[in-house]
């Protein structure tokens, strides 16, 4: 907050914050007769897409109150974007101003009065928020074409007129001004410390007491200053006399200890380099990919402490990884930068082992450290005026280094530094920040490439896999400026006093209707206020580490250079054939840091056939590699994420815990740099050979194939495989596979329940059914199966082509769920005869039964009666025997009349599924709260607050009186979301999508909307697919009901024909319940849409059944009508027309103002029109003309549900500008 003084005398309270799409209308509201005069005519919106930093000023009531917007390049349209340094040179003498350095105002608007103070605040804001930034321009038009003096501007004390060269045009054209940093936020003088210091620096000292105590540890004041010597040093900085921030530096550091907690193989291990140094160690097999995976980067690194800018070598721009250890994501080397016509893939992580060999540095110490840092809050964004005092205190180093712990928030100090990559095991609990004295050089510089630089980019890339491409792509655009395909190609270099420190190749994306379509772009932009050609695809992109906090401003000036106003970079999955493979994310100087990544759209399944020439164009509808996508633009490449080092262990890669991390990567403005997911078998999807026998279990449909790849886990999150079989609560570490520790900050425990193999209970069946069942808790055979994950089941598959498909044993499947019959199905679909399948059923106990309706269970036994399984009644496991070699050779089992025994050649096991017994005792040792199941809370907490859990592995408490309600009721999905939406609060202070609570309420156990879905392929080819309503499983629906309470279904088709389609609606006719058993496949993901949805909408079904219009539901949903639903907005639209006839409640309102049919005509035409290229089969609604309110800057916004917008196009930009 700050106060403002008007121009008579009266005080305001003003806040600065960056500028948000709901502020145009304000913004608006603030224009004057003369905002046109100073800034030409300006679309707000627009000028917002555009704008690489936009401020609003709100009052105690959020009011806006004054608005400013800076661009790279001069207003006007003074001269082209790219040219606009020379320009200045050319006319104006003894500027300094550069694109690194210098912004120009393109619209300023406040309140009457306050104009001055608004402008001056505004601008002391810009300089606070970007610490490069000097300079900030303005040209207005001559007094003598604005009639009248600018004097009475009244734009306060804090510009300067600049006066153009003699003989200069612009003399004539327009008045430059320019406001230094120094007027509004000066550079803060830094000395050496003394004891006199003393009294003012506790005055900041003792305020930030707990805190600096808790991030440096046990430190007094006076010592700090005392102990001054040759090792140590302090420093403060001063403003009028006055010593605002305090330093303490230190030249012994504890090497060793960082070489082993950290990879400082960047940094040459922060030592000096010997002749004697070995960098290159010898490579364990990687713990996910292959050995030929493993070696692609075996590569001699070099590290930035080869700079050197007095006689100017080749600077690499990363290192290569050598060596099996856990990489963090986020600072990886620059090994895969995506290259044109063949796309970057993201590969998997390599496991930590224990003992790993590092590289050996025998070279002196290059390193100080900064052992204190504190300052006063109003000038810490100047903190980095520090390091140039520092670098001069210990001029033989070239490194500076400060340690964070992992709670603490990123200060503007360590936002210039490179964070270094810890080790997935560090116990060190905290983070180091690593910086290059050249970093604090400012002749940063970015260009086109040129023929000369040719030299320089073959020198910067020499260490990296892709060398040749990234050289070969920057030799065809100084030489052709196209690539083969005839695409225009741009490469940009960054140089630092005449060497190479950077390169750069982009190409037009000329697959934006794609893009736009298949991923949620319109989050971060209004599509309409872009140009196609203003679509950038970013090739490669690499940069020095040690100027790594320069990457945003290099993405700045490739948008201006270019002409570009958002860059994508995609990043496609490993197992892509023909794609570049790497076992690492991607690079230590990548331009991700600065970019966010993209969510997928749900697409529609088109029934492309039926449509016709209705069907979208191939460009939206086309079925191609899915990617992950990443993007930038002009208003996000100067906006800071909020970095969150706190550590986040995930245990499990169950539906729950990839949404989990889903929601985290996803989330807007907030990156999680130590993000963990322990997995007995690493990430789901990174093998679709395993994925495509999946089928062996029945399908949630929460995630595929596609989903894994558009989501790109391997880029953002460590992982370690293996299975967790301790817990330190104490320590705060987990114990993986009896040997490695893996230290958290926050533990999610999201394992859910897998099936497990039985012990044999004994051949009498009155004694043991009390018992049963019970663990078996010794080694399995290895014909056993008990199938949990897509791996399980590509191993089952393996052995089975191996050992069982040409012989003639028989293979058991055992169980009570509906997994046991995707396993016949896949079993006979693998050409195993059926007679050779013996299928019993395990006692039901308390699960549900395997089908819904007793109708398909009939089906179902025909089709295995057909193709000659046996069928046997329900029987309790009692005795099995092994042969030689430890496989199962036969198994018995006790039914109500005898004993069932039958010859084994494979064993699948369905009929116990509980917690992991390692996982059991881990929980259990770790003493948190078990009851049959970890117990939770309503906000998933154990009774340790730094671990929470979710998922089938919980129960809530008993205090709650529901124990027959838990997790696995709902969908896997939403409880993910939901977890980490609770977990979002700890870290992101913006509101979060779940509502906390009413007061009293906190002790009701929470119910989740949506629906849960069953989908698999059953015995006799049937596909079926189950959806229904969350909540305590009901009665099969074939049981007769009270009509009153069961509302009404409609059947179609007959599940012996595989045709059979039941929709169920509740009293309300809402749809909660829809079950499909049919022989041809389906669009599931369009179906699902139809879950909650009122039989109205969907063309009045029941009517038309009632009438006899409906024999085929299958065919009814396939009609054109019905695709709007599924699209991905459908939802908003429902959203706002709820809203509108919403107001029809208001009291009092009058009757002109209730909406009517046009007020609702308005939001549908709209919607259709925007989405024209996906829905095509509607009638073209240009013809329908809305009003010219719906077409302005407070026009509807169709977005994700949950957002809004002001902006003329229905889906604004979401993020700030």
């Amino acid at each position: 907050m700050a106060t403002v003084t008007s121009s008579r005398g009266s005080t305001d309270v003003v806040i600065a914050r960056r500028t948000e799409s709901h502020d145009v209308p304000g913004i608006i509201s603030l224009f004057s007769p003369v905002t046109e005069d100073l800034f030409g005519r300006i679309d707000v919106t627009y000028l917002l897409e555009l704008s690489n930093l936009a401020l609003t000023l709100c009052n105690e009531k959020n009011e806006v109150i004054a608005h400013a917007a800076f661009l790279d390049y001069p207003n006007w349209n003074i001269t082209d974007q790219a040219e606009w340094e020379p320009f200045l040179r050319e006319n104006y003498r003894n500027n300094k101003c550069t694109p690194l350095n210098t912004l120009f105002v393109h619209l300023f608007v406040a309140k009457e009065d306050y104009v001055a103070g608004y402008f001056q605040e505004i601008l002391r804001k810009a300089f606070i928020l970007l610490p490069e930034l000097q300079f900030i321009l303005l040209f207005i038009p001559p007094e003598e074409r604005l009639g009248f003096s600018h004097s009475e501007l009244d734009m306060g004390p804090v510009f300067e007129r600049i006066m153009p060269v003699p003989g200069s045009p612009m003399k004539r054209r327009f008045t430059l001004l320019a406001c230094p940093r120094h007027w509004c936020h000066p550079r803060l003088y830094v000395r050496q410390a003394r004891m006199e210091d003393y009294d003012d620096l506790m005055l900041i000292w003792t305020p930030q007491s707990e805190t600096l105590k808790e991030t440096y540890g046990e430190y007094l004041l006076v010592d700090l200053l005392e102990r001054e010597g040759e090792e140590n040093q302090a420093a403060v900085c001063e403003v009028g006399g006055t010593a605002v921030g305090f330093m303490s530096l230190c030249s012994d550091v504890n090497i060793s200890l960082f070489q082993e907690c950290f990879d400082l193989g960047p940094f040459h291990g922060l030592c000096k380099p010997h002749p004697e140094d070995i960098l290159k160690v010898p490579r364990k097999p990687s713990v996910q990919g292959d050995e030929d995976e493993s070696n692609q980067t075996s590569q001699k690194p070099e590290s930035v402490s080869s700079l050197n800018f007095e006689h100017v070598p080749g600077a690499d721009a990363a290192v290569q990884k050598d060596g099996a250890m856990t990489v963090s994501p986020t600072e990886l080397p620059v090994g895969n930068v995506i290259n044109i016509g063949s796309k970057g893939s993201a590969a998997p992580l390599l496991e930590t082992e224990e003992g790993d060999l590092h590289p050996v540095n025998r070279g002196a110490s290059n390193v100080f450290s900064i052992r204190l840092f504190c300052i006063d809050e109003e000038f810490e964004t100047r903190s980095l005026d520090f390091l140039h005092y520092a670098f001069n205190v210990f001029p033989d180093r070239d490194f500076c280094v400060i340690l964070v712990p992992h709670h603490v928030p990123e200060f503007p100090l360590i936002q210039s530094f490179v964070r270094a990559v810890p080790s997935c095991t560090s116990r060190l609990g905290r983070e180091l920040y690593v910086f290059h004295r050249a970093g604090l050089l400012t002749s940063f510089n970015v260009r086109k490439a040129a023929t000369s630089d040719l030299d320089g980019v073959k020198m910067l890339v020499e260490t990296l896999s892709l060398n040749e491409r990234i050289w070969n792509d920057s030799k065809i655009f100084t030489e052709t400026r196209m690539d083969p395909d005839g695409m225009p190609v741009q490469a940009f270099v960054a140089e630092v006093l005449d060497q190479i420190v950077g390169v750069s190749v982009i190409r037009d994306e000329m697959d934006i209707e794609y893009v736009r379509s298949h991923y949620d772009i319109e989050d971060f932009i209004h599509f309409n206020h872009h140009q196609q050609e203003e679509h950038g695809h970013l090739c490669h992109f690499v940069l020095n580490p040690a100027f790594h906090h320069y990457a945003k401003y290099f993405l700045k000036e490739i948008l201006r250079l270019g002409h570009k106003s958002s860059l994508y970079y995609p990043i496609y999955p490993e197992y892509v054939e023909g794609k570049f493979q790497h076992p690492c994310a991607h690079s230590l100087t990548s331009a991700l840091h600065y970019m966010a990544p993209v969510r997928p759209r749900r697409q529609i399944v088109y029934p492309l056939q039926g449509l016709g020439v209705s069907a979208p164009s191939e460009q939206v509808s086309k079925d191609q590699l899915k990617y992950s996508l990443n993007h930038t633009n002009r208003k996000l490449v100067l906006e800071s994420k909020v970095c969150i080092n706190s550590r986040i262990v995930v245990v499990g890669a169950s539906d729950v815990g990839i949404s989990f991390l889903e929601t985290l990567i996803f989330w807007p403005r907030v990156k999680f740099n130590n993000l963990t997911l322990i997995s007995t078998h690493g990430l789901p999807g990174k093998d679709p050979q395993s994925s495509k026998y999946r089928r062996f279990l029945i399908n949630s449909h929460c995630f595929n194939d596609e989903d894994y790849a558009q989501m790109s886990l391997c880029s953002w999150v460590n992982v370690v495989v293996g299975k967790m079989t301790g817990i330190n609560r104490s320590a705060k570490y987990v114990v993986v596979s009896e040997e490695k520790k893996v230290p958290y900050d926050y533990l999610v425990l999201c394992t859910g329940q897998s099936y497990q193999a039985l012990a044999p209970m004994g051949a009498d069946i009155s004694e043991v059914t009390s018992q049963w069942p019970q663990r078996y808790m010794e080694k399995v055979p290895s014909n056993h199966f008990t199938l949990n994950d897509a791996q399980d089941c590509l191993e089952a598959a393996l052995w089975l082509e191996e050992n069982l498909i040409s012989s003639t044993g028989n293979v058991i499947v055992y169980g009570n769920t509906i997994d046991m019959y995707t396993t016949v199905e896949t079993l006979l679909s693998f050409g195993i005869d059926g007679s050779r399948i013996h299928l019993v059923r395990a006692p039901l106990g308390s699960a549900s039964p395997c089908l819904a309706e007793a109708t398909l269970e009939r089906a179902v036994g025909e089709a295995l009666a057909e193709a000659g399984v046996a069928l046997h009644p329900e029987s309790v496991l009692a005795h099995w025997g092994q042969g030689d070699h430890g496989l199962l050779t036969w198994a018995a089992f006790s039914t109500a009349s005898h004993l069932l025994h039958l010859q084994c050649s494979a064993f699948f096991s369905f009929a116990y599924r509980t917690l992991d017994y390692d996982i059991f005792k881990a929980v259990c040792d770790a003493y948190l709260v078990f009851d049959g199941k970890v117990v939770i809370d309503a906000e998933f907490h154990t009774n340790d607050a730094s671990i929470r859990a979710a998922g089938p592995l919980t129960k809530f408490s008993r205090r709650y009186y529901r124990d027959e309600l838990t997790h696995s009721n709902f969908n896997s999905k939403e409880i993910g979301f939901e977890l980490a939406a609770s977990m979002l609060s700890l870290f992101d202070s913006t509101p979060q999508p779940s509502s906390e609570l009413p007061e009293g309420l906190d002790r009701l156990v929470p119910i989740y909307s949506r629906c849960k879905v069953q989908g698999g392929v059953l015995p006799g080819g049937y596909n079926y697919l189950h959806i229904s309503k969350p909540g305590i499983p009901m009665p099969p629906l074939d049981v007769e009901h009270d009509p009153r309470d069961h509302g009404m279904e409609i059947v179609t088709g007959e599940a012996s024909h595989g045709n059979y389609f039941r929709i169920h609606f509740n009293r309300y006719n809402m749809v909660d319940s829809i079950t499909c058993f049919s022989k041809e496949p389906f669009p599931v993901s369009n179906y699902i849409c139809l879950y909650g949805q009122h039989e109205r909408l969907l063309n009045d079904l029941y009517y038309r059944w009632r009438a006899g219009q409906l024999t085929d539901l299958y065919s009814y949903f396939r009609e054109p009508w019905s695709l709007a639903i599924y699209h991905d907005r459908f939802i908003d639209l429902q959203k706002e027309l709820r809203q509108t006839l919403m107001s029809e409640q208001v009291p009092g309102q009058p009757a002109e103002q209730k909406p009517g049919l046009p007020s609702l005509q308005e939001p549908v035409l709209r919607y259709l029109r925007y989405y024209r290229a996906q829905l095509p089969m509607y009638a073209p609604t240009d013809a329908y003309r809305l009003p010219s309110a719906a077409a302005g800057s407070q026009g509807l916004k169709l977005g994700r549900a949950g957002h809004s917008g002001s902006s003329g196009s229905p889906t604004p930009a979401q993020e700030p500008s």
